[in-house]
């Protein structure tokens, strides 16, 4: 069974497919994470992720590392041996038990074809969205690296497996960046992903800062992909907030638990999660099972209705106008559409960005634009009136849901000594 359809036969089933951040460098303890999720108390896929140094092409590093027993943050996928993969792998992943690997990198062509060799051919990023956050690479050069890939991956197609491409534009910068401006680059990423040839797509979302102006952009995400990806089979994968955590646990599971309610409710297929150590560490593999388990508790939440023509669709679908009215070439027009303002990502210090651009988090958690630099959104954008934006209110805007939810966690009463604390 291919990746795209276990996430449909779970979510036929009414379950909400679940999945943690995880990656070790040794081969055991990979093959021990994947285990533990693969036997959670819930519908699970697995997670490789990739280390810093193979991120950026550094495979040096990682064997002077690997030599010195020193800790990297992933598993190094193009220093290990395919073998050493496929045995890892051996027993664990299957059709009841898809993997996926996970990597940030604007130059993936080595890590696609290490993964390919392993066997794997799930995977996930884009050219905007693994470019502009996470490297200096210029985005005309990331587009053409993401292009071989995709070349590469189609290539490598199994009979009864399609290749399966995850957006990452959903998810850019993780915070700060208005909803219509990530649910167009979810819909960019994966319109480049299918005029390139893929069949089996998912498109991300990051939670943000509202849970109503999520679930509208979500709602504003499904309809984008039914009109512009015709004869594609894809789904909508949640990510629970990328941005400063509550550092309580109770807020942490509060905070989670909206995350899992986001993605019931908008009917979305997938959620990837985080866990109470976020605030403070690499969380284990027990604490990544744990959360889990409590968020895929959430699959008995009824879906919310919600009109697909709201704020957050007008905004996204003239941004998706602005672009493909650049070029005929989508990766042409995404470079052009940059360079022009067209697309700018507030706070986003890549050369390519405008920086124009600029949020505002309103008192409800809603973010709007303050600045629109030369988004084409001007004819369906009334501007916020916000202040100036300095230090502090930059900081306060980036710390609001972690204070938020640490705040409604301390607030609740504690239970009487003596009594059922459940």
């Amino acid at each position: 069974m291919s990746f795209e359809r276990f996430v449909a036969s779970r979510h036929a089933a009414g379950e909400l497919v679940v999945q943690p951040r995880m990656g070790f460098a040794d081969p055991a303890a990979m093959r021990a994470g994947l285990a533990a999720t693969r036997d959670a108390a819930a519908a699970t896929v697995g997670t490789i992720t990739l280390d810093s140094y193979t991120r950026v092409g550094d495979t040096d590093s990682v064997s002077r590392a690997l030599r010195a027993g020193n800790p990297l943050n992933g598993y190094p996928i193009v220093n290990h041996p395919p073998e050493v993969t496929r045995a890892m792998l051996d027993g664990i992943e299957g059709p009841d038990f898809p993997v996926q690997v996970r990597h940030g990198s604007a130059r993936p062509a080595d890590i696609f074809r290490a993964m390919i060799a392993a066997g794997l051919h799930a995977t996930e990023g884009g050219p905007v969205s693994y470019c502009l956050p996470y490297s200096r690479t210029p985005l005309d050069e990331s587009v053409r690296n993401w292009s071989e890939c995709c070349e590469l991956l189609l290539a490598a197609e199994q009979p009864g497996s399609r290749p399966h491409l995850e957006t990452f534009g959903g998810c850019m910068l993780g915070q700060l960046c208005p909803p219509s401006e990530l649910v167009a680059l979810s819909v960019l990423e994966a319109l480049f992903f299918h005029r390139a040839g893929f069949r089996s797509l998912s498109v991300s979302y990051a939670q943000q800062t509202n849970l109503a102006q999520d679930q509208e952009a979500v709602a504003a995400l499904r309809r984008l992909c039914a009109e512009l990806l015709p004869g594609t089979t894809w789904h909508v994968v949640v990510y629970a907030y990328m941005g400063l955590f509550p550092r309580t646990a109770a807020g942490a599971r509060g905070l989670l638990r909206s995350a899992a309610e986001l993605a019931v409710t908008t009917g979305s297929e997938r959620l990837i999660v985080k866990t109470v150590a976020e605030a403070h560490r690499i969380p284990t593999v027990a604490e990544n099972v744990a959360a889990l388990a409590q968020a895929a508790s959430a699959a008995g939440t009824a879906v919310a209705p919600v009109d697909a023509d709201n704020q957050v669709y007008r905004e996204a679908h003239a941004l998706v106008d602005a672009v493909l009215n650049s070029h005929a070439d989508l990766g042409r027009a995404i470079v052009i559409a940059f360079k022009r303002g067209l697309l700018d990502i507030p706070f986003c210090l890549h050369p390519d960005n405008a920086g124009q651009a600029r949020s505002h988090l309103a008192p409800d958690g809603r973010l709007g634009w303050s600045e629109l630099g030369s988004l084409p959104l001007r004819r369906v954008v009334e501007r916020a009136r916000a202040g100036p934006i300095t230090s502090s209110t930059l900081m306060s805007a980036l710390s609001y849901v972690q204070n938020t939810h640490d705040a409604r966690a301390l607030a609740r009463p504690m239970p009487a000594i003596g009594t059922d604390a459940r």
